[in-house]
């Protein structure tokens, strides 16, 4: 009998392949103050015991859900109207409610340190932040994580926007929301996820990249980078996609708002390619085709006296030809940057100008969104014609001088070129060059560059030949 105890205690013990205890949780991006995106099926999901049924409510409306063998739930609500405060509440052993939930636009806001760039750091901040009290726009931004592998919850609060909460959140997606609540008149919800000093190839899929043979270089290049950098390694391929993107899936979202490249500045040739493919990554993980707006690289560095090649110039004219891809457009920054700081301060513009990108290319609104895009050229006995899109009122040159252009003959030679605007066309010419047949606008680090429609917005910096 002295042995009864102990056995006895064994015997409590729980079996050892007991599975442990899921508890019951829902994912990291809902909470109280949220916006849930209008007109759209919404996800609702999170964890809990195998086998356990969860009921998710709002609105008067429940849709139910019952966690698989791995205690993973999911349920998706029927498309919902712009307003608002709900209460969210989600039960099942007990209940969660989230309150003080709007319903409206939802947009993510990625890329590196131009899109991270505060508000309190910008232009006019003093005055930006005392004026920021939008009740309607709510902000979550997306705690840094980097993951070999992806992951499937994220830390975050969401918050009002106020003077107290909006000083270190993004400028570029708070001056987006912002014009966007007061043209679209409905509550705006801006999820942040960007971390700076990153590459395009940080943020894309690892199977995307290593599936594809022109992006095997990125994996040597960091390992090459690991051994010899100092003070400073950049990010591992794939791992902000998995720890700060892969997570947010499949939340209900209009579209994203991307500005990133001056990490990429460097291979801009590989960009080319693999900006396209994480436009489509990302698209083929929420299983839609969502809206891309990006940012061209603003102006930076010593501005030079002659036309030389740049690789600031290059990284810009890979993200003008992104623009094949469906459902993207592009805020064009040639003309808002500066020579001494890779983060020009005036993000108000910026943000400006993609919520113009929003309203035109996913609202329907009539705006004018896009400053002149060159399309064709057209040699003219020792001239090139240049047409354009997206001309609006019609083109012009600010300050009516024109500057940015360069020509150069079959020896690739370029020389600064003379220009003038005749209907919606420009013809440019050098007398030191008799037949152009190559035409540069902007391709420069910090062009000096001026064309522009008669509604204020740049043309895009792009490089043509026959």
């Amino acid at each position: 009998m002295r042995f009864a105890a102990p056995l006895l205690a064994i015997l409590l013990l729980p079996a050892a392949s007991d599975p442990p205890r899921i508890p019951f949780a829902v994912h990291g991006l809902f909470g109280d103050n949220m916006v849930l995106q209008r007109d759209l099926p919404v996800a609702v999901w999170g964890t809990a015991e195998a086998g356990r049924k969860v009921a998710v409510g709002i609105g008067g409306k429940e849709k139910t859900a019952t966690a698989d063998a791995g205690g993973r739930w999911k349920t998706v609500l029927d498309p919902l109207k712009a307003g608002g405060p709900f209460e969210l509440t989600v039960t099942a052993d007990r209940t969660i409610t989230f309150h003080n939930v709007l319903v409206g636009e939802v947009w993510l806001c990625s890329g590196q340190s131009n899109m991270g760039w505060s508000v309190r750091l910008s232009a006019n901040a003093e005055q930006e932040i005392a004026a920021a009290a939008h009740p309607r726009i709510r902000l979550f931004t997306v705690a840094r994580r980097e993951s070999p592998s992806p992951q499937t919850d994220v830390a975050g609060v969401w918050q009002s926007c106020t003077p107290a909460t909006v000083p270190t959140f993004s400028a570029v997606a708070y001056f987006f929301g912002r014009a966007l609540e007061k043209s679209l008149d409905v509550p705006i919800g801006l999820v942040h996820s960007s971390v700076g000093a990153t590459r395009a190839q940080a943020w894309t899929p690892r199977p995307v990249l290593e599936g594809t043979p022109a992006f095997k270089d990125v994996f040597t290049q960091h390992e090459r980078e690991k051994t010899t950098a100092k003070g400073y390694t950049p990010v591992e391929p794939s791992t902000l996609y998995n720890g700060m993107i892969a997570p947010l899936v499949p939340f209900a979202v209009r579209g994203v708002i991307w500005y990133q490249g001056e990490g990429n500045v460097g291979s801009p040739k590989l960009h080319e390619t693999l900006f396209p493919a994480l436009i489509r990554s990302w698209r083929e993980a929420w299983g839609t085709e969502l809206p891309f707006l990006f940012v061209q690289l603003a102006s930076h560095l010593a501005r030079k006296d002659a036309p030389v090649e740049s690789y600031w110039a290059m990284l810009r004219e890979s993200q003008r030809l992104s623009l094949a891809v469906p459902k993207t457009a592009m805020a064009v920054a040639i003309d808002i940057g500066d020579e001494n700081d890779i983060h020009p301060k005036n993000k108000q513009e910026v943000g400006r100008r993609l919520a113009l990108a929003a309203e035109a290319t996913v609202y329907g609104r009539d705006v004018v969104y896009s400053g002149p895009m060159a399309t064709s050229m057209k040699r003219e006995a020792g001239r090139i014609r240049l047409s354009f899109d997206h001309v609006g009122g019609g083109l012009a040159f600010r300050d009516n001088r024109a500057a940015g252009f360069a020509v150069a003959g079959d020896d690739r030679k370029f020389v600064w070129a003379e220009a003038k605007i005749e209907g919606k066309t420009v013809v440019v010419w050098s007398d030191a060059v008799a037949k152009p047949s190559m035409v540069q606008y902007g391709w420069a680090d910090n062009p000096d560059c001026t064309l522009i429609n008669k509604e204020g917005l740049p043309a895009s910096p792009f490089q043509l030949d026959r």
